[in-house]
């Protein structure tokens, strides 16, 4: 519901809300305008898209926080309590929706905390596994919305990037079943994407122009058809997770807004491709 005076207007006639809710938009943030967001209209709204950022961060109180990363057949689940982080990460395959909450409640009867007493939680957006994002949302979703948690939803390509040293140009490379990967080039020194978050064949990525890339990262580096750069096969567990989201520089929402990152609109290969696949010598 847009949220403005009827007096407050600017010159080519939007109404404040709704020009910061388009403003916004694009960073999946929908919020109640807090009430100095309703500057008068000749001050610049971009003081006031600054405070719905400023707001719309990682708490910084010393509440617990919950990480959840069901990206790849990893469950890796983080709580951060009392300067503490404890971590779950193994490989469980198909059965992250059997153990996701029972590795929850576990981190939390250690720590002695409820769902209740978190101030934030923390979830892989994607590119990933379609399943395995779907079921750590929900899960997220879940324990944030009787509470009214925040979550913040972190780039799974972002989150492998941040493992490498800084760096003017890096790739970021996942495995994406079917013969491609997931990827994207970053500046990890300045904190910025050089590409789309993209996914096709490893053999056809090529660095940005006038980009040097000076390392890889992620578990396509691992493939029989890994990307013709030089790379290191590690992926990033909650914990990391955890990290990025304290810098600040992803937005938090509530659960009802809460969205997953999809680069690719087919989930799988059908019976016949299958068959084609395997063919192959």
């Amino acid at each position: 519901t847009n949220k403005t005076r009827p007096s407050e207007t600017f010159s080519d006639g939007l109404k404040p809300w709704f020009t910061y809710r388009i403003a916004l938009r694009a960073n999946g943030v929908f919020t109640q305008a807090p009430p100095e967001c309703f500057v008068p209209p000749r001050r610049s709204t971009i003081m006031a898209i600054h405070i719905l950022l400023k707001n719309n961060t990682m708490p910084t109180d010393n509440r617990p926080t919950l990480a959840i990363d069901t990206s790849t057949s990893f469950l890796s689940i983080a709580l951060e309590h009392q300067g503490e982080i404890r971590l779950f990460h193994e490989n469980v395959g198909t059965k992250q929706s059997e153990q996701i909450l029972p590795q929850i409640e576990r981190l939390f009867k250690e720590a002695g905390i409820t769902a209740a007493d978190l101030g934030c939680i923390v979830y892989a957006q994607g590119p990933g596994a379609f399943t395995g994002l779907r079921v750590g949302a929900a899960v997220a979703q879940g324990l944030a919305t009787p509470f009214d948690t925040p979550m913040i939803g972190i780039p799974c390509l972002d989150a492998a990037a941040s493992l490498l040293p800084p760096s003017s140009c890096v790739l970021a490379a996942t495995d994406a079943r079917m013969g491609e990967v997931f990827y994207a080039w970053f500046d990890t020194q300045n904190h910025v994407r050089l590409s789309d978050y993209t996914v096709g064949k490893a053999a056809a990525i090529t660095a940005p122009e006038g980009k040097t890339p000076s390392g890889g990262i992620g578990n396509a580096f691992a493939l029989a058809d890994k990307p013709p750069f030089d790379g290191q096969a590690d992926m990033p567990t909650a914990a990391d997770y955890l990290k990025l989201a304290r810098s600040g520089r992803y937005i938090a929402t509530d659960a009802a807004h809460a969205e997953l990152l999809y680069v690719r609109n087919k989930i799988a290969l059908t019976a016949q491709e299958q068959a084609q696949q395997k063919a192959k010598p």
